[in-house]
């Protein structure tokens, strides 16, 4: 059975969309006059919270991907916290601030400035690049199999995630106690907390819980190569992934040539159909030298250092700039690094290696250029403008 809301009083309408089968019933809940009149004074939302559940594609559920269901209520209340610049210790910083929609929830940025104008020390992660947060990513939800959270990797769920970026000095600023005053300052949480939770207690656990559900809601996965991947994986249930190699019948000759040149060669550790990173980490052969730890900073370990996430590079073309610290401006500048500017560190991913020198891939003029063209059909639009993850506040 659908999991129901507690309601009180007169928290909530509730409406029954009936069928000839009882049990059939589904309950819709919706604010009270009352408390949308209160909601609208600052904020946009509809008088029925959105449903944030994630279709994904059918190239990527057969090869064992699927969204877990989020709470309306709680996602729609996230959304407004993670809009909120009244979480930053000078009101002038949200989540948004650094993961803006129309780039593909990324910054424009090679790092990010916080309060106060305190430039961070990396790039912002776009939240496009993922295809469902919800089917791999966060040991809350997928357990030993789930991707950990930042460049180093040192955040295991979404809620460890928001409450390191509200709390880092050169970020938001703010311990959980001023969040949680910040949020009882502001009257449309009330009704926002009834909804999620069934009382307008509000607590830091709360407000961290409802940030994860809706960066949980996220995904990006209706690009044009989402379309065309589905057309030619058709009824096949093989789970056969030569699927991607062959051509797509609807990409042009050379998105085609392009999809050849990444299958051969970056497919390996950014995945095949871009559902999840083959690889958590790795070093791309930056620099010669560690600069920046990466996930080495917080794991010790001599292997890992100068290591870093391997994103899957959905919305690739919107995201700039590149890179853990933004250092290439364009796709361009990366392929270039890919074909002849990879450093021989230690702890080089073997992908990367020709025997024991770095490789080069020496790409032609004509491969660069399919190349950045294939990575075009990852962008989705749909993602970017969908009103359920757009600012809420008028």
């Amino acid at each position: 059975m659908k999991k129901s809301f507690l309601l009180t009083g007169a928290l909530a309408a509730v409406l029954f969309m009936t069928s000839c089968k009882e049990t059939d019933n589904i309950e819709v809940i919706h604010y009270t006059d009352e408390d949308y009149a209160l909601l609208s004074e600052k904020l946009n939302l509809p008088k029925v919270p959105p449903q944030y559940k994630a279709e994904l594609p059918v190239h990527l559920s057969r090869f064992g991907l699927a969204s877990a269901p989020v709470e309306a209520a709680e996602a729609t209340l996230g959304r407004v916290l993670f809009y909120d610049k009244n979480l930053s210790s000078d009101k002038t910083i949200s989540c948004a601030s650094c993961h803006r929609q129309e780039i593909g929830f990324s910054d424009d940025r090679a790092v990010s400035i916080g309060v106060e104008s305190r430039a961070g020390t990396r790039n912002s992660i776009a939240l496009s690049s993922v295809a469902s947060f919800s089917a791999y990513y966060g040991s809350d939800i997928n357990g030993g199999s789930a991707i950990p959270f930042f460049w180093d990797n040192r955040a295991a769920t979404a809620s460890e995630q928001n409450i390191g970026s509200m709390t880092n000095p050169l970020e938001m600023n703010m311990t959980e106690h001023d969040v949680v005053e910040a949020v009882k300052a502001q009257d449309y949480y009330g009704p926002l907390f009834k909804m999620a939770y069934g009382d307008s207690n509000i607590t830091a656990n709360n407000v961290s819980k409802a940030i994860a559900a809706f960066v949980n809601s996220m995904g990006s996965y209706q690009s044009r190569f989402d379309a065309a991947a589905n057309a030619a994986v058709g009824n096949d249930f093989s789970f056969n992934s030569t699927a991607y190699e062959t051509n797509f019948a609807s990409f042009s000759a050379a998105e085609n040539r392009g999809k050849t040149v990444y299958m051969n060669n970056c497919a390996s550790c950014h995945s095949q159909n871009f559902g999840r990173p083959v690889k958590f980490y790795a070093n791309n052969g930056l620099d010669a030298i560690t600069i920046d730890k990466g996930v080495g900073g917080v794991s010790g370990a001599s292997y890992e250092q100068g290591t870093f996430k391997v994103p899957t590079l959905r919305n690739i073309a919107i995201t700039a700039p590149y890179m853990h610290d933004g250092r290439f401006a364009t796709l361009e500048d990366v392929v270039e690094h890919y074909s002849s500017g990879i450093k021989s560190h230690p702890n080089l991913s073997a992908d990367l290696k020709d025997g024991s020198q770095p490789k080069k891939f020496n790409f032609s003029a004509q491969e660069k250029s399919d190349l950045i063209t294939f990575l075009g059909t990852l962008t989705d639009d749909v993602f970017k403008t969908d009103e359920r993850f757009s600012n809420p506040f008028k």
